[in-house]
């Protein structure tokens, strides 16, 4: 991310124990698909009224992570058919720090996300339904049999996250998206699109918000695990994404 890192340096740092103040782990998310050389001009804007979180002097973090579903991808269904109840299974590796997390996302249909979430030993990550306290966790939070569930598609990406200065709400803009299916064997990288997702408490005023509708930049919603399945898994259904397949390639200029 070299052509980012000089507007990086001039925001605020915020440090990781600050950060923890910003959790949001309830909240209502708004996301936004945006080519990646339109991320100068964007963080541009932000730098004074935002922090950048900074560990160990690096202003990006990497992330690693493996979604679970059952064999008739029944979480990724439930999203393309536009379910307002729905969830996602995943194990985290947050690399920068080595933590790795068992992580169930949980949607409702006021739109919020709850994420609850539990540590586990990295070296665990391809096998986390092994360990007994995380089986326990998944069988007590996620509405599918854990027996039913198995690794389906991991990714891999850059993350930028920012918090404005009244710590009300947080940005993550990820980057350098890589998908590796564990069932097809086929991959997809998308180094010219980035993903920039808005978490608050709630429907709250965002100068962040001003500034992409002054860029007339649309809300987009997508989920990485579905764009990783849409991309590597030919034989999914797929017609409800097909329309922002087409906005990405129209927006980044390339073919997908």
């Amino acid at each position: 991310m070299t052509d980012l890192r000089d507007i990086l340096e001039r925001f605020q740092p915020i440090s990781l124990e600050e950060m923890q103040s910003v959790k949001l782990m309830n909240r209502v998310d708004t996301k936004y698909l945006v080519p990646r050389s339109m991320l100068p001009q964007i963080l541009e804007r932000l730098c004074d009224r935002y922090s950048v979180q900074t560990n160990a002097g690096r202003r990006s973090s990497h992330y690693h992570t493996l979604y679970y579903d059952t064999p008739d991808v029944v979480m990724y269904r439930a999203h393309h058919d536009q379910k307002l109840h729905r969830q996602k299974l995943r194990a985290r590796i947050y690399c920068d720090t080595q933590e790795c997390f068992c992580e169930i996302k949980t949607k409702n249909n006021k739109r919020r996300t709850k994420k609850k979430r539990l540590a586990f030993p990295l070296q665990l990550f391809d096998n986390m339904l092994s360990i007994n306290e995380i089986r326990h966790f998944v069988e007590a939070k996620l509405w599918y049999n854990p027996e039913t569930v198995f690794p389906q598609v991991e990714n891999e990406f850059d993350r930028i996250t920012l918090v404005n200065h009244n710590r009300t709400e947080r940005l993550t803009i990820d980057l350098n998206l890589h998908f590796t299916n564990r069932v097809t064997q086929q991959s997809a990288d998308l180094p010219f699109l980035s993903v920039i997702e808005l978490k608050q408490d709630g429907a709250l005023p965002s100068f962040f918000k001003n500034v992409m509708r002054d860029l007339r930049v649309q809300p987009k919603r997508i989920s990485k695990y579905c764009l990783a399945t849409i991309l590597t898994n030919p034989a999914v259904k797929s017609n409800r994404f097909k329309r922002k397949l087409r906005y990405i390639e129209k927006i980044c200029n390339v073919t997908i």
